[in-house]
């Protein structure tokens, strides 16, 4: 008797852990059953996936939706469309709301805003502050926490952590680990007067290499003194991975999509477009990043997603606020790197979906094995095509790749064995749920 499915893809070069292959999968109650040749079987849908790549849903693990608080510049539903439109599954979203993201009732009142209107699932980081820091312990274990997440210099929201001492009162109460923006407030502060008005090419030299360099050396000299583990998100300097070379077994660190693509030279075309805390930098920097990649010092990949409106982004320098787009384009940015040879097929999934799974400890999330999550992103690795604002799903409706065009392309994502989007349609409703953490959960 034929096994039934309630859906099999067909056909498709499956990317896990046994390398690269053309498989069947066969999915049930969505979570994956089979892998292999399923031929024989039957299934209530049968998508036909010849010709296309089945990777490990991608997670993305730190965005900014804006919700609540600043939904005018994006909200879970906007920022999740975005998410699904470009191949990403999951995403981690970070706290500098209004509110908050600080403490039990702000997590619980954003999942259930999320809850069954996301297009994919989620987690949200809690952020970390002097007045909550004894109760880190207990909010990086609730339902739906990503973790803590603490801002070290200051950057969009009214998250600030600057000291040695408040940082380590939080990393003593974390079992977890803890990602940071690591930038340098003294430093920056010290450096205000670097910044030209009206220039946004001032940006990087305000917020330099020495004040992301120094930073993170602080983090890993806390790190270890409280026997903590840390992630150091967006890294944007060439002197930040030699040292982290140094420091895996404390640290893990993630690289962002812009940091890997853009350079100085980009601001006189792009301008505000591309301001982002910390900068993007001289091509040398960008240069350095890649070898993090190429030698497996960088554990993750994150879009570091942080819309707001084109009128905002107009705004002279320095009043234009820092962050840009970028959830929807990570997957095509991505893979145009993989087809111009900057890294592997294999080594992009390493980066978006085991990375995520390995660090930070999702249950049945981040792999294509039998008993996990029915995740994929499903690309056209030949694929051709032109990155335009007017296929953002984001509220923001802008891309600084406007007018990129790629090789390499998201055809589909299934969310827990759900197409949610197939040739750049939403064509399931949001059904997100929240992610479970093998770490959080009861024992």
């Amino acid at each position: 008797m034929a096994t039934t499915y309630d859906l099999i893809l067909t056909g498709g070069t499956v990317v896990n852990h046994d390398g690269e292959g053309r498989r069947d999968i066969g999915i049930n109650g969505g979570r994956i059953a089979a892998i292999g040749d399923l031929g024989q079987a039957s299934a209530g849908e049968t998508v036909d996936c010849r010709g296309l790549h089945i990777l490990p849903g991608v997670v993305d693990s730190q965005v900014h939706f804006r919700e609540p608080g600043l939904e005018h510049k994006e909200d879970l539903e906007t920022g999740s469309r975005a998410a699904v439109l470009g191949g990403v599954t999951t995403v981690f979203e970070m706290p500098n709301t209004n509110p908050l993201t600080t403490s039990e009732a702000a997590l619980a009142d954003k999942v259930r805003r999320a809850t069954g209107r996301m297009h994919c699932d989620f987690a949200f980081w809690v952020g970390g502050t002097r007045e909550n820091a004894k109760d880190a312990g207990e909010l990086e274990r609730l339902p739906g926490a990503a973790g803590i997440k603490v801002f070290m210099g200051s950057s969009t929201g009214d998250l600030l952590v600057e000291d040695d001492e408040n940082v380590a009162s939080i990393l003593r109460n974390t079992r977890r680990r803890t990602a940071f923006h690591s930038e340098d407030e003294f430093r920056l502060r010290e450096r205000l007067g670097e910044r030209i008005e009206g220039d946004p090419a001032s940006h990087p030299v305000w917020r330099d290499e020495i004040a992301a360099l120094r930073c993170t050396e602080r983090l890993v000299r806390i790190a270890r003194q409280v026997r903590a583990r840390i992630h150091v998100l967006h890294i944007s300097t060439f002197e930040e991975i030699a040292f982290l070379e140094q420091h895996k077994d404390v640290a893990t660190c993630e690289a962002t999509p812009h940091h890997l693509t853009l350079s100085a030279n980009d601001y006189a075309q792009l301008g505000t477009l591309i301001q982002m805390n910390p900068p993007v930098r001289a091509s040398r920097h960008r240069d350095g990043i890649w070898r993090g990649i190429a030698q497996g010092i960088i554990d993750v990949l994150g879009s570091d997603h942080a819309p707001h409106t084109l009128a905002e982004k107009a705004k002279p320098y320095p009043a234009s606020p820092s962050g840009m787009t970028g959830v929807q384009t990570l997957v095509p940015i991505m893979l145009d790197h993989v087809n111009a040879g900057r890294l592997t097929l294999q080594r992009f999934v390493d980066l978006s979906s085991h990375g995520p799974q390995r660090i930070f400890g999702m249950a049945r999330k981040g792999r294509i094995a039998a008993g996990y999550d029915a995740d994929f992103t499903i690309v056209d690795l030949k694929r051709r095509e032109t990155i335009t604002n007017a296929q953002a799903g984001s509220k923001a409706g802008w891309t600084p790749y406007d007018g990129r065009e790629v090789t390499g392309w998201p055809v589909g994502t299934v969310v827990r064995g759900r197409r949610v989007m197939w040739e750049g349609e939403i064509v399931t409703l949001g059904q997100g749920r929240a992610v479970e953490f093998s770490e959080a959960l009861a024992v």
